[in-house]
């Protein structure tokens, strides 16, 4: 593991994250986050020349519909549902004084 992580890097990032470790956990901490860091090491020894960058592994296109009013004006059904309404529209408490 030639990434080696200090003791104060895990107490900052554990104070970012709000958490509180034991000093089991940090000792994981800091072998899983040497771990990553090897890890990223490697793939950065590999060529990537002539590959196009790509947002996503799969080929995908968006899904978009037209924005169709399918139900219509159905103001008088859905107030059947309003306890208390005034002038076509839900009355509600009020909450501002």
């Amino acid at each position: 593991m030639a990434n080696v992580i200090r003791d104060d890097i895990i107490e900052y990032v554990g104070i970012l994250a709000k958490l509180e470790l034991s000093q089991e956990e940090k000792e994981t901490a800091k072998e899983d986050m040497g771990r990553m860091l090897d890890y990223i090491d490697k793939l950065n020894e590999l060529d990537t020349d002539g590959v196009e960058p790509m947002s996503h592994v799969f080929s995908m296109n968006n899904v978009f519909r037209d924005d169709v009013v399918s139900n219509g004006d159905d103001r008088e059904n859905i107030l059947k549902n309003a306890p208390k309404q005034k002038d076509g529209a839900f009355k509600v408490p009020r909450t501002v004084d």
